[in-house]
């Protein structure tokens, strides 16, 4: 079993000057719960890539939020947070967000800034989404249809618009007439020119203030000695570049995309945390090597009815339904050389595991360790690029009892029971990172810690 018994202050996230927190799998790890622990102790939290197709709920003062494109830190009086160059911003949903904060007197203006060199998500772009998703029939990819693509497709065709504009509204509207008929002409879409210009108007008016030259901004607090945390939107399997393309989204979502998203250069990320479901989730299409298709994920059932599968057992006890789109997400057993591949992209300073307590009433438990296809083993991080090739995939298990006792309430690792310890234990060897904190319930203090030194 592993030999880690301590895991360092700064590769746990804890003191690091710029740490990134990213996903290890096919997104929906839980970053959003780490990110809010850690960004207390941050100067600067930022957003470096996607836009409103993330989602996390965050609790505070006994209230919930539910954050898609605006970063977590927001909740926290002291930091000032900022939505990166790479991130696509849909601003009709970002004040969608901010609403209940005003409401419930949540300060927060002037603590929110967005870089320069953003760009801008219209409606059309959702709109598009949706359009290109139905053209592609029973072969589509499965997207939130919130119009990250086609935002970032204008963005490389270099046809898009950046929130610098909106400080020069009379070059800014004729930029934005253009794109739109062009859209109008190419795709056919019912764009209402005027009424977007006059509402984009309004939005200037408001947002000019907070637009700030981004690289600029993130290295001058940089230079004042400022902390800052990144998380990434969606992770590492849905990487433009390293995913099971197509079946990707549309940024850089790995620790890389903190450098290119927020104009941080590479040697100032002082720690990555991976975050690592304790099992496997996937929602829409795409290869998912480990999923578990016996009765699985077929629809919400009572815990306790007869004869439910563990995928589905995994499903209704995680509440696996996207916060974004309300899809029920796939389940499976963990899947260790997905999670040795992002520690390969990203070299993760420690893990944190997430929803351990999901496999509490579990007689046994699988984990696996290694592909096969065509009757050869693939070596650790070698991870096929193609559709035809992961399909072919055969995972080798192994298989570990369960600890049949609740989780709740435990707050260091000592304090888990030995069969969840060395299911943790056996995770660090196979993947050669130690696991800082792991989840032992929905609550942003449900964690069990390592000794932190």
């Amino acid at each position: 079993m592993s030999k880690i018994k301590t895991v360092t202050k700064k590769a746990a996230g804890l003191n690091a000057r710029v740490c990134a927190v990213v996903g290890g799998q096919w997104g929906d790890e839980g970053k959003g719960k780490l990110s809010d622990v850690l960004a207390k102790g941050y100067d600067i939290v930022a957003r470096y890539n996607g836009g409103n197709n993330a989602g996390h709920t965050v609790v505070a003062n006994g209230k919930k939020y539910a954050f898609h494109l605006i970063p977590c830190g927001i909740i926290y009086p002291h930091t000032t947070n900022i939505l990166g160059n790479g991130t696509v911003i849909h601003l009709p949903s970002m004040f969608e967000e901010l609403e209940p904060l005003t409401e419930d007197g949540l300060e927060w203006e002037g603590r929110l800034l967005i870089s320069d060199r953003a760009h801008l998500l219209f409606d059309f772009h959702q709109s598009l989404d949706g359009k290109q998703e139905e053209g592609r029939g029973d072969k589509n990819i499965g997207t939130t249809k919130k119009g990250i693509g086609p935002c970032y497709a204008t963005k490389a065709s270099r046809t898009g618009i950046r929130a610098g504009m909106l400080k020069h509204f009379d070059v800014f509207e004729g930029q934005l007439r253009d794109l739109l008929q062009s859209q109008r002409d190419q795709y056919g879409l019912n764009v209402d020119v005027e009424g977007e210009v006059d509402r984009y108007r309004k939005y200037a008016e408001i947002v000019s203030p907070w637009v700030v030259n981004g690289p600029h901004f993130i290295n001058e607090a940089y230079g004042q000695g400022k902390s800052i945390i990144a998380e990434g939107a969606n992770a590492a399997m849905l990487d433009l570049d390293f995913g099971t393309y197509p079946f990707v989204t549309s940024s850089t979502t790995t620790a890389g995309g903190m450098c290119t998203g927020l104009g941080l250069s590479p040697d100032k990320i002082e720690t990555t945390v991976g975050v690592v479901k304790a099992y496997t989730t996937r929602v829409g299409w795409g290869p998912f090597p480990t999923e578990l298709t016996d009765d699985t994920c077929g629809g919400m059932v009572p815990r306790d009815a007869p004869g439910t599968a563990i995928g589905r057992h995994m499903q209704v006890v995680g509440a696996e339904i996207g916060v974004t789109t309300g899809r029920k997400r796939r389940c499976g057993w963990l899947d260790i050389p997905v999670v040795q591949y992002g520690h390969m992209i990203n070299n993760y300073g420690s893990i944190n595991l997430t929803k351990l307590d999901v496999l509490d009433e579990l007689d046994e438990i699988k984990i696996g360790v290694s592909y096969k296809i065509n009757g050869r083993r693939l070596a650790p991080g070698e991870m096929p690029s193609t559709l035809e090739d992961l399909y072919k995939i055969e995972v080798e298990y192994e298989t570990m009892p369960g600890w049949k006792t609740s989780l709740a309430g435990v707050t260091e690792f000592d304090q888990l029971p030995q069969n969840a310890q060395n299911y943790i234990e056996r995770i660090e060897d196979l993947v050669g990172c130690p696991v800082a904190f792991t989840g032992v319930g929905v609550g942003r203090e449900d964690m069990a810690a390592r000794v932190i030194v």
